[in-house]
C-alpha cells in the first residue's frame, strides 16, 4: 500500500486533487524494477498499470525477424498500461521493460479501470487524457525523428530524455541496448559515442554512461527533444 505523499512523486498522480489521491493511494503497491525487467510482453494480458517514481520504462515494437525499436519511453511523468485507460483492449501491443532501474507504483488493471470509468470530470480521468495526448505526440515525433535525423542527433535526444528521468548524471547503458533502442547497428552507436565523448558531452566506460555537458549534448540533438519536452510540460501543468 502506498501513501498519499508517495503518489506525488509521479507527475500524473500529483495532478489529481488531494481527496482523490487519498482515495486511490491504498490501491497502489510500490515495486522495484531492475534493468531489463519485463513489464509487459507483446500479446499478453495487462494485469497491472505502472506509474514510475524513478527510473525509465521503454515501449518496444519487435518485428517478425527479431529486430526491435523503441517507440516511447516512460518516466515519472507518465504511466504504462494506456490500453486499460482507453478501454480498447487489455492486451499489450508492445513489449515494455525497465530501461533504467527504478521504482513504480502499480495497481491491478481492473481496479484502475474502475477509477477512470467514474465521473468524467475526475482528476485522474483528466490527467490521463492529457497524458494520452502527450504520449501520442512523443510517438509521432519519434517516427519523424527516426526517418529524418542523423544517428548522432537521435542518440543525443535519447540520452537527454533518459538523463531528465534519472537521479544524477550516471546510468547503466550498453551499446547493444542503445543500438536496439535507436534501430541502428552497434558500429553506428560506437562511432557516435566516440564522437560525443571526444566533444566532452559524455563519458562512456564499461557500460556506464555519464552526462558531462548537457549544453553540448543539446547542441548535437535535433529539435525533437525540445518539442517533446515542451509538450509534456504544457499538458502536465496542473495550472492549465
Amino acid at each position: 500500500m502506498a501513501d498519499v505523499d508517495t503518489l506525488a512523486g509521479n507527475r500524473l498522480l500529483a495532478m489529481i486533487p488531494d481527496d482523490e489521491r487519498a482515495l486511490v493511494a491504498p490501491e497502489f503497491e510500490p515495486v522495484l524494477h531492475d534493468i531489463r525487467d519485463q513489464i509487459y510482453r507483446e500479446g499478453e494480458t495487462i494485469e497491472f498499470v505502472y506509474f514510475p517514481l524513478s527510473g525509465v520504462l521503454s515501449l518496444v515494437t519487435q518485428m517478425s525477424d527479431g529486430r526491435a525499436i523503441e517507440v516511447a519511453t516512460i518516466g515519472n511523468e507518465g504511466m504504462a498500461g494506456l490500453p486499460v485507460f482507453l478501454q480498447a483492449t487489455l492486451t499489450s501491443a508492445h513489449q515494455a521493460f525497465a530501461q533504467v532501474p527504478g521504482e513504480s507504483l502499480r495497481m491491478p488493471a481492473g481496479r484502475f479501470n474502475d477509477f477512470v470509468a467514474g465521473p468524467q470530470d475526475g482528476g485522474l480521468h483528466r490527467a490521463m487524457h492529457r497524458y494520452t495526448q502527450a504520449l501520442m505526440s512523443m510517438i509521432a515525433r519519434a517516427v519523424a525523428c527516426n526517418s529524418l535525423h542523423s544517428v548522432e542527433q537521435r542518440a543525443s535526444r535519447w540520452l537527454l530524455m533518459t538523463h531528465d528521468r534519472t537521479e544524477g548524471d550516471e546510468f547503466v547503458l550498453t551499446q547493444d541496448f542503445l543500438s536496439q533502442m535507436l534501430g541502428v547497428t552497434r558500429a553506428s552507436v560506437n562511432e557516435v559515442a566516440r564522437e560525443l565523448q571526444d566533444a566532452g558531452a559524455i563519458d562512456y566506460t564499461r557500460g556506464r554512461m555519464t552526462i558531462l555537458d548537457r549544453a553540448e549534448l543539446e547542441s548535437r540533438s535535433c529539435e525533437c527533444y525540445g518539442v517533446v519536452r515542451e509538450e509534456f510540460d504544457r499538458l502536465l501543468d496542473p495550472d492549465r
